[in-house]
């Protein structure tokens, strides 16, 4: 029998996964940053998996419905049987699941723009695909941080929406852009990284903040969101009060 969330030790209550919805179907989990949905080429040596705490903590089976990076948090879909797995895959297949991140960037990008950049699907799979993400400006800070021969750097939150499900598809359309994702030690710029790292941060700036679908057993539209992080919320907070009401 599993041990109740009041009596479990506290190593057992730091591994708990914070579940935003449940039913007989299906939940939507807050996957912290750092740990890996589940094992693969990606994240070899691993043997801390969302997967494995999930099934252990729910005491079932469960099938992650779409993935998330490693360094990125946020709400994760779930399923607790093929069949919903199935349908939920088919809902992500069409592009009617809706799911906005929020971001961190180097520079000040537009209000509102797009990158509309086709994308290979990663290692071992060099095929390029359309790839679509729409972009909003949240808000603006500049830091007293010099960078590039300039006294001070220029930061953006953002509202990312992808339209399409690409390998690490927000984190390389930023850089595409050249407006880096903050943290993002693949493909962001180290020196902005370094400055966030001086004020404590140093994880990467992607959280998925809300998520969107139809609920396949009575097509209710779901939408289900995720606070950020003590760590990601220090991020908000150099935006100001509102940035962090908003998002937090």
């Amino acid at each position: 029998m599993n041990q109740s969330a009041d009596t479990a030790s506290p190593a057992a209550q730091a591994r708990r996964i914070v579940v935003l919805y449940a039913d007989s179907d299906l939940a939507v989990v807050d996957k912290p940053a750092g740990l890996a949905v589940h094992d693969s080429r990606l994240v070899r040596g691993e043997r801390d998996f969302l997967v494995d705490r999930l099934r252990a903590q729910l005491g079932r089976r469960v099938f992650p419905a779409h993935r998330l990076d490693r360094a990125t948090s946020g709400c994760l879909l779930v399923a607790f049987d093929g069949a919903t797995a199935g349908a939920l895959g088919e809902q992500l297949m069409s592009r009617t699941v809706g799911k906005d991140y929020l971001a961190v960037c180097r520079g000040w990008p537009e209000e509102a723009f797009s990158v509309d950049h086709p994308l290979d699907g990663g290692p071992g799979k060099p095929v390029k695909k359309p790839a679509l993400t729409a972009f909003e400006r949240l808000a603006t800070v500049e830091l007293d941080m010099p960078s590039s021969g300039f006294p001070t750097s220029r930061y953006a939150l953002l509202r990312a929406s992808p339209h399409t499900g690409r390998f690490r598809q927000i984190r390389r359309h930023l850089k595409h852009a050249s407006h880096h994702l903050i943290g993002d030690t693949s493909h962001g710029d180290g020196r902005h990284n370094r400055n966030f790292r001086m004020l404590g941060i140093h994880r990467m700036l992607l959280h998925a903040w809300r998520l969107e679908f139809e609920h396949p057993s009575d097509g209710r539209r779901m939408a289900v969101t995720s606070p950020p992080d003590p760590e990601f919320r220090r991020a908000l907070a150099l935006f100001g009060p509102a940035a962090a009401a908003c998002c937090g």
